[in-house]
Protein backbone atom coordinates (compact mmCIF):
# COMPACT_ATOMS: atom_id res chain seq x y z
CA UNK A 1 0.00 0.00 0.00
CA UNK A 2 1.12 3.27 -0.55
CA UNK A 3 2.79 5.18 2.22
CA UNK A 4 1.14 8.61 1.50
CA UNK A 5 -2.19 7.31 1.11
CA UNK A 6 -1.90 5.73 4.48
CA UNK A 7 -0.92 8.56 6.21
CA UNK A 8 -4.19 10.19 4.56
CA UNK A 9 -6.27 7.65 5.56
CA UNK A 10 -5.03 8.07 9.43
CA UNK A 11 -5.55 11.72 8.99
CA UNK A 12 -8.70 11.81 7.39
CA UNK A 13 -10.11 9.24 9.75
CA UNK A 14 -8.81 11.00 13.41
CA UNK A 15 -10.29 15.03 12.01
CA UNK A 16 -13.50 12.55 11.53
CA UNK A 17 -13.17 11.54 15.26
CA UNK A 18 -12.52 14.56 16.48
CA UNK A 19 -15.49 16.81 14.76
CA UNK A 20 -17.87 13.80 15.99
CA UNK A 21 -16.20 14.55 19.33
CA UNK A 22 -16.65 18.07 19.15
CA UNK A 23 -20.28 17.67 17.67
CA UNK A 24 -21.54 15.69 20.23
CA UNK A 25 -20.27 17.89 23.27
CA UNK A 26 -17.83 15.54 24.56
CA UNK A 27 -14.82 17.65 23.24
CA UNK A 28 -15.06 21.35 24.55
CA UNK A 29 -12.05 23.24 23.59
CA UNK A 30 -13.42 26.26 26.41
CA UNK A 31 -13.33 23.76 29.13
CA UNK A 32 -9.24 23.76 28.49
CA UNK A 33 -9.19 27.02 30.02
CA UNK A 34 -9.26 27.59 34.02
CA UNK A 35 -13.03 28.45 34.56
CA UNK A 36 -12.05 30.98 37.58
CA UNK A 37 -9.69 32.81 35.72
CA UNK A 38 -8.89 36.04 38.01
CA UNK A 39 -7.92 38.44 35.57
CA UNK A 40 -7.62 41.38 37.98
CA UNK A 41 -5.36 39.28 40.56
CA UNK A 42 -2.88 38.63 37.04
CA UNK A 43 -3.69 42.42 35.91
CA UNK A 44 -2.43 43.41 39.65
CA UNK A 45 0.99 45.38 39.63
CA UNK A 46 2.68 44.69 43.33
CA UNK A 47 1.48 42.35 45.91
CA UNK A 48 -1.27 44.91 47.65
CA UNK A 49 -3.10 44.97 44.55
CA UNK A 50 -2.70 40.90 43.81
CA UNK A 51 -4.16 40.62 47.39
CA UNK A 52 -6.92 42.75 47.34
CA UNK A 53 -7.74 40.45 43.84
CA UNK A 54 -7.80 37.37 45.54
CA UNK A 55 -10.06 39.08 48.56
CA UNK A 56 -7.42 38.52 50.96
CA UNK A 57 -5.84 40.95 53.94
CA UNK A 58 -2.41 41.61 54.29
CA UNK A 59 -0.17 37.86 54.45
CA UNK A 60 2.05 36.74 56.91
CA UNK A 61 5.96 36.22 56.29
CA UNK A 62 6.44 32.63 56.90
CA UNK A 63 9.60 30.70 56.87
CA UNK A 64 7.66 27.12 55.96
CA UNK A 65 7.54 28.60 53.01
CA UNK A 66 11.04 27.81 50.55
CA UNK A 67 12.08 29.39 47.42
CA UNK A 68 14.77 27.60 45.33
CA UNK A 69 15.67 29.99 42.62
CA UNK A 70 19.16 30.81 41.45
CA UNK A 71 21.29 33.71 43.45
CA UNK A 72 22.27 35.21 39.97
CA UNK A 73 20.27 34.48 37.12
CA UNK A 74 22.54 34.70 33.50
CA UNK A 75 19.57 34.67 31.49
CA UNK A 76 16.27 36.57 32.40
CA UNK A 77 14.34 35.21 29.94
CA UNK A 78 14.45 32.12 31.55
CA UNK A 79 14.90 31.59 35.22
CA UNK A 80 13.86 28.35 37.26
CA UNK A 81 12.00 28.32 40.56
CA UNK A 82 10.60 25.82 42.60
CA UNK A 83 7.86 26.66 45.81
CA UNK A 84 7.40 24.62 48.39
CA UNK A 85 4.66 24.71 51.47
CA UNK A 86 5.47 23.03 54.81
CA UNK A 87 2.04 25.12 55.97
CA UNK A 88 -0.76 22.45 56.82
CA UNK A 89 -3.86 22.59 54.90
CA UNK A 90 -2.07 24.46 51.60
CA UNK A 91 -4.96 25.47 49.07
CA UNK A 92 -2.89 27.58 46.85
CA UNK A 93 0.52 28.53 45.81
CA UNK A 94 1.17 31.75 43.65
CA UNK A 95 4.33 33.35 42.28
CA UNK A 96 4.79 36.72 41.94
CA UNK A 97 7.74 39.06 40.56
CA UNK A 98 7.78 42.23 41.83
CA UNK A 99 9.52 44.21 39.33
CA UNK A 100 7.50 42.75 36.42
CA UNK A 101 4.84 44.78 34.57
CA UNK A 102 2.33 42.32 36.13
CA UNK A 103 3.56 41.16 39.51
CA UNK A 104 1.42 37.89 39.25
CA UNK A 105 3.70 35.24 37.36
CA UNK A 106 1.79 31.84 38.27
CA UNK A 107 -0.68 30.60 40.15
CA UNK A 108 -1.49 26.67 41.37
CA UNK A 109 -4.29 25.20 42.97
CA UNK A 110 -3.16 22.47 44.87
CA UNK A 111 -5.73 19.78 45.85
CA UNK A 112 -5.97 17.83 48.75
CA UNK A 113 -4.07 15.22 49.79
CA UNK A 114 -0.81 16.42 47.21
CA UNK A 115 2.31 18.02 48.16
CA UNK A 116 2.39 21.51 48.43
CA UNK A 117 4.90 22.11 45.46
CA UNK A 118 5.01 23.99 42.41
CA UNK A 119 8.05 24.15 39.78
CA UNK A 120 7.91 27.31 36.70
CA UNK A 121 10.28 28.97 34.61
CA UNK A 122 9.31 32.77 34.82
CA UNK A 123 10.65 36.11 32.83
CA UNK A 124 12.57 38.70 34.69
CA UNK A 125 13.53 42.10 33.18
CA UNK A 126 15.67 42.69 35.89
CA UNK A 127 16.80 42.05 39.27
CA UNK A 128 13.81 41.84 41.66
CA UNK A 129 12.35 39.79 44.44
CA UNK A 130 10.27 36.85 44.09
CA UNK A 131 7.73 36.55 46.39
CA UNK A 132 5.63 32.86 47.06
CA UNK A 133 2.20 33.76 48.03
CA UNK A 134 1.05 30.48 49.72
CA UNK A 135 -3.21 30.36 50.95
CA UNK A 136 -2.98 27.65 53.51
CA UNK A 137 -5.76 27.02 55.72
CA UNK A 138 -7.89 30.00 54.74
CA UNK A 139 -5.05 32.54 55.57
CA UNK A 140 -2.07 34.33 52.88
CA UNK A 141 1.55 33.52 54.03
CA UNK A 142 4.52 34.64 51.84
CA UNK A 143 8.28 34.20 51.65
CA UNK A 144 10.86 36.51 49.69
CA UNK A 145 14.03 35.38 47.74
CA UNK A 146 16.57 38.44 45.42
CA UNK A 147 17.11 37.07 41.88
CA UNK A 148 19.79 39.01 40.38
CA UNK A 149 19.58 39.36 37.05
CA UNK A 150 22.67 39.75 34.58
CA UNK A 151 20.16 40.01 30.89
CA UNK A 152 17.07 41.42 31.12
CA UNK A 153 14.21 38.56 29.36
CA UNK A 154 12.08 41.02 28.80
CA UNK A 155 13.70 42.76 25.22
CA UNK A 156 17.06 43.28 27.88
Amino acid sequence: MNEQRRLVLKAGSSLSLLALAYSSGLLRPGAAFAADWNKAAFEGKNLDEVMKAFGGSAPAESKAIEITAPDIAENGAVVPVTIESKLDKTESIALLVEKNPSALSAQFDIPAGTDPYAMVRVKMGQTSNLIALVKAGGKYFFATKEVKVTLGGCGG
